[in-house]
């Protein structure tokens, strides 16, 4: 089994990928989301993770209209990976030093109480990934410069940990799918995940389409809207819900959904994520 993901090594999409295909497990990186689809979909890969959304940030636009646009590939698994990022230098270098911190967009978006509060005066870079960031840090061997990234790029690239778990939020996640050309099977603990089109945008329309929901007892866990790419002002609403598509009940739900609906597509049934298992430890905690 190959594993695609988010290149390069040492991002939270490489600690999704390990977390899925196992410490053993044979990682594919690539430069894009649309080519791990691609990579799939050309055999390249028997599977791909893909990053769906943040907790702080929210959806990943690229990934969501590949899934309702672009492919077949059905969701088997979702992980979800907590989000630490760390201040990482050359050795020797101190905070008075720094004057540039570089790093993926998002990261430096989720430290902004940190950057705010201890480098009020710092430029703020946005890299290609937080691991791009680390190691160009440790390539130009400057202490003036500083990266927000992940503690296996600091280990991997041999930078200085010079704060740790700067993020804003110590609660934060980001959710990975995972996609091959297979189905996965019932487990008794699933999610599903759809995107569907109104009939038309008149009073109630929605309302119609998630009553049945309601009616069966299904608790939606997800409710979201992305423009439709083909119309001005409409929209395709996502969601997801508890249970397998194979389920009678559920079955039958999406039967009768499909009516209200000028398209329906499932993305796929998968085992849901034990959100529960989640522990965060203590800010100081670097393990």
């Amino acid at each position: 089994m190959v594993t695609a993901y988010l290149g390069p090594r040492g991002t939270f999409s490489e600690d999704a990928a390990i977390s899925y295909a196992g410490p053993d497990g044979e990682l594919l990186p690539m430069a894009s989301i649309p080519a791990l689809v691609a990579a799939v979909e050309t055999g390249l890969a028997t599977n791909a993770v893909l990053p769906v959304e943040n907790s702080i940030e929210g959806a990943i636009s690229t990934t969501l209209d590949l899934l309702i646009h672009e492919t077949d590939l059905s969701i088997v698994a979702e992980l979800i990976v907590r989000v630490r990022l760390f201040l990482i230098t050359v050795p020797g270098a101190t905070l008075g030093d720094i004057k540039v911190v570089a790093s993926h967009s998002n990261p430096l978006g989720q430290s902004r109480r940190f950057l705010e509060r201890c480098l009020p005066q710092a430029t703020q870079i946005a890299s290609l990934s937080t691991a791009v960031a680390v190691r160009e840090v440790m390539e130009a061997g400057d202490p003036s410069r500083a990266a927000i990234g992940t503690l296996s790029a600091a280990t991997m690239f041999g930078g200085q940990i010079l704060a740790h778990d700067i993020q804003d939020a110590q609660t934060n996640v980001t959710r990975f799918v995972a996609l091959a050309a297979s189905k996965a099977e019932p487990t008794g603990d699933d999610k599903t995940s759809i995107a569907f089109l109104l009939k038309a945008n008149v009073p109630g329309a929605l309302f119609r389409v998630l009553r049945p929901f309601a009616d069966a007892g299904i608790q939606l866990t997800k409710l979201e809207s992305r423009p439709s790419r083909t119309e001005i002002l409409e929209y395709v609403f996502l969601c997801d819900f508890l249970g397998h598509r194979d389920d009678p009940v559920i079955a039958e739900t999406l039967s009768g959904v499909a009516e209200e609906c000028s398209m329906l597509k499932v993305f796929g049934s998968y085992p849901r994520y034990p959100l529960e298992t989640l522990t965060f430890g203590s800010p100081g905690d670097r393990r």
